[in-house]
Parts: structure tokens; sequence; C-alpha cells
């Protein structure tokens, strides 16, 4: 097991459960790039964030699957048909 460790405004924080060899992977390329290993963690969360964030919003289009037919009455509601008949001027 691997515990990084490392200081943000006078704040020591530990990570457990790190893999070694992508945390050497990511210093190595930090280094690299010359960024502060803190400030490519705090890009790499932001950027993890906002992919997780904006696959929520998405809606899942297995869900229009899941809709059920209205009904009023005994008579089955088809405003779809209805509207496309009116657009279109056809009807099936």
């Amino acid at each position: 097991m691997y515990y990084m460790l490392y200081t943000m405004k006078k704040e020591i924080l530990t990570v457990r459960d790190v893999d070694e060899q992508e945390w050497r992977r990511f210093r190595a390329k930090t280094a690299e790039e010359g960024l502060k290993t803190g400030d490519a963690l705090t890009q790499a969360m932001k950027l993890w964030v906002k992919e997780r964030e904006s696959q929520r919003m998405k809606p899942d289009p297995r869900l229009l699957l899941k809709v059920k037919p209205i009904t009023i009455g005994r008579k089955k509601v088809r405003w779809s048909e209805e509207i496309d008949e009116t657009l279109y001027g056809s009807s099936k």
C-alpha cells in the first residue's frame, strides 16, 4: 500500500490506496510539464468532478422505453400522431 502525502496551505493531507506506479507517472509528468504536483492534482480533481457532473446531467435515452401511454377514460391519447397529422398532413 502506498500513501501519498503533500502539503496544501500548511495543511498535510493523506490519501490512501494510491497506486504507486500511477503516482510516480503522475509526478514525472508534472515535473516534465513544469507544474507543481498540487496544482496538477487540483486540475485533475476538477476535471474528474466536472465529468461526473456532466454525466449526471445527461438524460438516459433508455428511460424513454419506460414511458407509458396516457389514457383518458377508455380512449388512448394520440397527441404525437395528431401533431404529425396536423403538421405533415399524413396519417398511418
